[in-house]
């Protein structure tokens, strides 16, 4: 692929996923938090930055994870441009995996753990923007001297942009099955136009041949 996107990151099966899941609840050393950023890069399309900013109070209501509507309520401020706010409808796995991190982060004593202007994703350390970004994006690439969760897990060619690729690429497969369209895709994905949101989206030449065989 070309343009400013670079070097695509691979994305991942439904049995990679699994085990990247099972290796953060067991490998990790809070297996809580780490659970959430895969949910919510896999189950939510979000960006490193959108998952280092997003707060309580985006995904919380009345004291109920999801809430009564069940979506996230990202904001512009812990986005990417003006549109890259959004309203995403909230995967149980995602919503499970919020509800174990905001007790266990309510319970903990801090008066800023849990309150609905904190973090979700607590990261030591990091206090601006670029640094928590930075801080979500290492935990799954690693550097030269420390290997992240994917090359410990042998994923190779896989990024921390895995995620947000394969929730863009399995939406847009999966789309029509439910009644919408591209669009709707377009929209999760905080895009300003379908041309981007069509560079994340991996080709599936078995797919093609059967859409062909059909017509």
């Amino acid at each position: 692929m070309t343009g400013g996107l670079g070097k695509q990151s691979k994305t991942l099966s439904d049995a990679q996923l699994k085990r990247l899941l099972a290796f953060v609840k067991t490998e990790t050393g809070f297996p809580e938090r780490n659970a959430v950023i895969v949910q919510l890069s896999f189950r939510a399309g979000l960006r490193s930055k959108e998952i280092a900013c997003l707060t309580w109070e985006m995904c919380v209501d009345e004291g109920i994870v999801g809430g009564k509507d069940c979506e996230l309520e990202l904001r512009d401020i812990a986005s990417k441009g003006k549109r890259g706010g959004r309203r995403i409808p909230m995967n149980a796995d995602l919503r499970i995996a919020l509800e174990e991190l905001y007790e266990l982060e309510r319970n903990k004593g801090d008066a800023e753990r849990g309150t609905a202007t904190a973090f979700v994703v607590t990261l030591a350390r990091a206090t601006s923007v670029k640094s928590r970004a930075a801080s979500v994006a290492f935990l799954m690439n690693g550097n030269r001297a420390q290997q992240g969760w994917f090359a410990k897990l042998g994923f190779e060619g896989v990024t921390s942009h895995a995620g947000r690729r394969t929730f863009l690429t399995k939406a847009a497969r999966m789309v029509s099955s439910v009644g919408g369209s591209l669009k709707d895709v377009m929209e999760l994905a905080g895009h300003s136009s379908l041309q981007m949101t069509a560079r994340y989206i991996d080709e599936n030449a078995e797919a093609k041949r059967k859409l062909v065989s059909k017509m």
